[in-house]
């Protein structure tokens, strides 16, 4: 699993597929999931979302990418922090383990993540990345995956996950 963290928008990346923090419902929302429904064109996105909503957290399904140089999008939806005693690591873990096996399921080759959870849902950003970092790293496929951060301070952090 060849792993690469960046600090760049998702929304321009050329890989097979990108990861949307979606909410359980797949409607479209703010911070990185409104930057790919608007990317992607919203009708045709909210469309193909609202065929499999709602989905679980932790949960993942895939859609065409319409108007975005990535070929399909993964939807996931993240946990909500709260505190850390109501399973939210299991949770995010499971987010990225669950979009890894559906691009491999679809003979994928690249994939391309945010953050999960880090934005408006409160999960501690060094957390986050932890979990992800971790998640990913312990998946067994052969993909190359990317890991975007928003905040670059994060990148400095990287010496500190194992």
């Amino acid at each position: 699993m060849a792993l690469r963290i960046i600090s760049t928008d998702i929304t321009r990346l050329e890989v097979d597929a990108i990861v949307n923090a979606a909410n359980t419902q797949l409607l479209a929302g703010g911070g990185v999931c409104g930057a790919i429904f608007r990317a992607a064109g919203y009708r045709e996105l909210q469309a193909a979302c609202d065929k499999l909503a709602p989905i679980q957290t932790g949960e993942a399904v895939i859609t065409p990418s319409f108007n975005l140089s990535a070929k399909f999008i993964i939807h996931t939806a993240g946990p909500i922090w709260n505190g850390g005693h109501s399973g939210e690591e299991e949770l995010l873990t499971n987010c990225y383990t669950n979009s890894l096996r559906l691009a491999v399921e679809h003979d994928l080759r690249s994939i391309a993540f945010p953050l999960i959870s880090s934005g408006i849902y409160g999960y501690p950003k060094f957390d986050a990345l932890r979990v992800a970092v971790r998640a990913i790293k312990s998946f067994p496929g052969e993909l190359d995956v990317i890991l975007t951060v928003l905040d670059k301070s994060l990148l400095d952090s990287l010496k500190a996950i194992d």
